[in-house]
């Protein structure tokens, strides 16, 4: 998909503009040294209409990222919030992802630059599915990356863009390789994370996934967790080896773009069965009906659609 082709409107500084002219200038600070902040967010389709699944928590995470790098978003949270509605209704999308991105322009290069102007924006368009559609079922393929996690300090554990260089390398070697994902460890061995999602193995029933200081504070591992304890399953969080994964019965990814995935094998070596586990077919299905308002608690976590 080229993103570029697509025809609509984007937020950008405050207003709505056409999808074809949401351009910046090639000397924008962030373009050259990855200094921004973003968000994965999505919206559903439900009986109330297309509803952004915890919203809050995504805007207050941008926030939080901003500023861990010292970076002042020039508007306010309930601001950017709108701004996610108007550009679902905009665009009249009954599902979407929605990329909200702070980043510095172009008025001075280099390390040292300062005046730097914020600029925010927010878009959103179709992207059914990350994985290929009988991934949630069939699960994937992953390999052991050789490519590390960056962690133990705040700005690792935010989500700013240029940190995301690992992730892509980590993803791109997996791929080659001929898997359909990448599992990286941080710098002491321990399993961290996906290029893009959280981790979890299931192992006699009980709910494992690494530590914050391995991993990103996903908004979608924390719904897991909280359904997980809805549903008595009980999880714990802690450092986990290779051999921990090996040995599990079951394992997942879990993201927002990536939602909740089975994973059916490490580097060729089959986890469990090798098919989609009890457990987690269990959680993949209570999320699903969570996102797309089934469910009555549904809605404290979404963000109905603004009225005309």
């Amino acid at each position: 998909m080229d993103l570029s082709k697509i025809s609509g409107e984007i937020w950008f500084d405050g207003e709505m503009i056409d999808w074809q002219d949401a351009n910046t200038h090639l000397l924008t600070h962030t373009l050259h040294y990855g200094l921004g902040v973003f968000e994965g967010v999505r919206a559903y389709a439900t009986q109330k209409g297309p509803s952004i699944f915890r919203l809050d928590d995504h805007t207050d995470r941008l926030f939080k990222s901003a500023e861990t790098v010292n970076m002042e978003i020039p508007y306010s949270k309930e601001v950017l919030n709108a701004a996610h509605q108007e550009v679902i209704k905009a665009n009249n999308l009954k599902e979407a992802y929605i990329r909200p991105m702070c980043f510095y322009g172009s008025e001075g290069m280099g390390l040292r630059a300062d005046n730097l102007k914020v600029h925010a924006m927010v878009a959103a368009w179709e992207w059914p599915s990350y994985m290929e559609p009988e991934a949630r079922t069939k699960g994937i393929k992953v390999k052991l990356s050789s490519f590390n996690r960056q962690v133990k300090n705040p700005v690792s554990n935010a989500k700013v863009n240029g940190n995301y260089v690992h992730s892509i390398v980590a993803l791109n070697e997996a791929l080659e390789n001929g898997f359909d994902e990448a599992l990286m460890l941080d710098a002491d061995g321990y399993v961290a994370e996906g290029s893009g999602e959280n981790f979890f193995i299931v192992k006699e029933g009980v709910l494992y996934s690494p530590d914050l200081d391995s991993c990103l504070d996903g908004i979608t591992r924390r719904t897991i967790l909280e359904l997980a304890e809805e549903l008595g399953i009980s999880y714990e969080i802690k450092k986990l080896t290779v051999e921990d994964v090996l040995e599990a019965d079951e394992s997942f990814f879990s993201g927002t773009a990536a939602e909740v995935v089975p994973i059916n094998s490490l580097d060729g070596n089959t986890i469990g069965s090798g098919d989609r586990g009890p457990v987690t077919e269990r959680l993949q299905s209570i999320y699903f009906d969570q996102v797309r308002g089934v469910r009555a608690v549904s809605y404290t976590h979404l963000t109905l659609p603004t009225k005309a």
